[in-house]
């Protein structure tokens, strides 16, 4: 583990605490020195607030460890540590269109993606940026990225057959490249039994170039199709293809839930990467912890004993 400072520049504040210590033997050895004058050197002491060495040490010692966690705040501490982590931040994009409640998977397309999607967000290491959509004749943001699973997996949940018709594949990348707009390695895992018929694939590809987003396709769905509200459904492949082909991504075309759960292994790519976590918020709050104790302390330690 590292200790990084992003304003290294706060540290000379650490130059406080030498002084802290030398002026608290400099006042201790006036007191003592007046103190003597008296018979009764411990009576007196306590009268006049003059403490023996080891009592007088621990309010000192308290603020000094208040200004070193201080100065470490504003110098903005990190710390680095390898982790395991994956290699991209993600975005699902469920398609929720009429033809994704097809049984050709059980108990639908759209609920088999649900559940093994869930199950990907699972196997994902904590810390993993995540975000959610769904699309269908338009995309609807059901989740913004982050790294909370419990949060990602609701939004998964939630998603239902869409009321609107058509397949717009096109707005399900661009809104997804948006989503990832602040993610340094980017991808986006598009789920849809390929019946595109609304937007302009071409631009869209070009757009998730721009922004340096790879798209994995998953087709979902049977050559053979599958029962709907409204007849038959069958997968079609071109386009999801060609959308991973252009993306440097990758097209699974999975015909049934087993399928499904291993294009996920394959895409979680995970790898030894170092971490870098920000500590400052967290030694401000010891700080304050730490001025309310010293407080009460100094109030208190004429009352009771310590």
């Amino acid at each position: 583990m590292e200790v990084l400072f992003s304003r290294p520049s706060y540290l000379y504040f650490l130059l406080v605490i030498p002084l802290i210590i030398i002026f608290n033997f400099f006042v201790l050895k006036i007191k003592r020195r007046r103190a003597l004058q008296f018979s009764n050197f411990e009576a007196i002491a306590r009268v006049k607030g003059v403490e023996i060495y080891s009592k007088s040490f621990f309010p000192v010692f308290l603020m000094c460890l208040i200004v070193l966690l201080l100065t470490f705040s504003l110098a903005g501490t990190s710390l680095a540590y390898e982790s395991q982590i994956s290699s991209f931040s993600f975005v699902i994009a469920l398609d929720n269109s009429g033809s994704m409640g097809a049984k050709d998977f059980s108990p639908s397309r759209l609920e088999a993606a649900k559940e093994i999607a869930i199950n990907f967000v699972n196997s994902l290491p904590t810390g993993t940026h995540i975000g959610v959509i769904s699309f269908s004749g338009n995309a609807f943001i059901n989740q913004e990225v982050s790294d909370d699973k419990r949060a990602v997996i609701d939004a998964i949940s939630g998603i239902n057959l869409a009321q609107i018709g058509g397949t717009d594949l096109a707005e399900a990348i661009v809104t997804s490249s948006n989503l990832l707009e602040k993610e340094e390695n980017k991808a986006v895992i598009l789920l849809s039994d390929g019946q595109a018929n609304v937007g302009n694939l071409n631009d869209a590809v070009a757009y998730a170039l721009q922004k340096n987003v790879r798209v994995y396709t998953i087709g979902i769905g049977t050559e053979e199709g599958g029962k709907t509200s409204f007849g038959f459904s069958k997968i079609d492949e071109e386009a999801l293809k060609s959308i991973a082909y252009e993306t440097k991504g990758e097209f699974f075309l999975v015909k049934n839930k087993e399928e499904l759960s291993d294009t996920f292994k394959k895409i979680s790519n995970f790898k030894l990467a170092r971490v870098i976590k920000n500590i400052s918020n967290e030694l401000l709050i010891l700080v304050l912890i730490l001025f309310v104790f010293l407080y009460f302390y100094k109030e208190l330690r004429f009352v009771f004993p310590f």
